[in-house]
């Protein structure tokens, strides 16, 4: 079956509306599925709840779909980058769930694996433990963490091929792997669209069964949030 659709949008359409779950690959600026995330907000879908590690910047990644006001709610782990974001939290505009890096990873990749819950030491003793369910395990405690789900899925790799097997590039591997395992329906997209066959078997990152549709993006711009240099020598 070839899972290849001519661009972003086509590539969402029927698999939208209002109140939905969206798991979005990504850390900071890299490896988020920039097209799709365009093609989100131009489609006008509203009261999103967005996993994400982060919400990108002001004028950038999933900061635009704040702009619009679609998003309702953030289960992420970092929002230092972007102004927008701390205006709505503190106005009472924007729900946020609010989880350790780690455990918010584990959530998602639990998810996909099929684990309803996992115990962890992160968090115990904080805020973070608070209503959730601890045990003690060896003379440790824990906290119970619930695995997460989407009803969507929007990652970006960079070589896929028409079955949707996806490989990722160095650090723009980070959370896409276990999002795309997580959703209902994962649509990525990838930078390299190859021959079914041209990928390694045995450096396939994504198998294309996690995989339902996906772009061959272009023009991608793939910005830097802080840019830090030093004078030449």
């Amino acid at each position: 079956m070839n899972k290849v659709y001519a661009d972003a949008k086509s590539a969402l359409d029927g698999l939208l509306w209002d109140g939905m779950t969206i798991m979005a690959g990504g850390f900071g600026l890299c490896g988020i599925p920039e097209h799709l995330i365009l093609a989100l907000r131009d489609s006008g879908v509203k009261d999103l709840t967005f996993i994400s590690n982060n919400c990108g910047v002001d004028d950038f990644g999933l900061g635009l779909l704040l702009q619009t006001r679609q998003i309702k709610k953030m289960v992420s782990s970092y929002v230092g980058e972007n102004a927008e974001f701390e205006r709505q939290f503190l106005s009472g505009e924007l729900e946020l769930e609010f989880n350790p890096q780690g455990t918010l990873a584990e959530r998602c990749r639990a998810g996909g694996a099929g684990i309803p819950a996992f115990y962890t030491k992160t968090g115990y003793g904080t805020v973070v433990a608070e209503g959730k369910e601890t045990r003690e395990f060896g003379g440790e405690m824990y906290v119970m963490e619930t695995a997460l789900h989407a009803d969507l899925s929007i990652v970006k790799a960079w070589k896929g091929d028409a079955s949707g097997n996806l490989v990722y590039r160095k650090t723009a591997r980070n959370f896409n792997p276990a999002m795309a395992t997580a959703g209902k329906v994962t649509v990525a997209e990838v930078e390299e669209l190859v021959e079914v066959g041209a990928l390694d078997p045995d450096n396939i990152h994504t198998p294309g069964i996690f995989v339902q549709r996906l772009i061959h993006g272009q023009n991608f711009e793939k910005r830097i949030e802080r840019r830090t240099t030093r004078p030449r020598t």
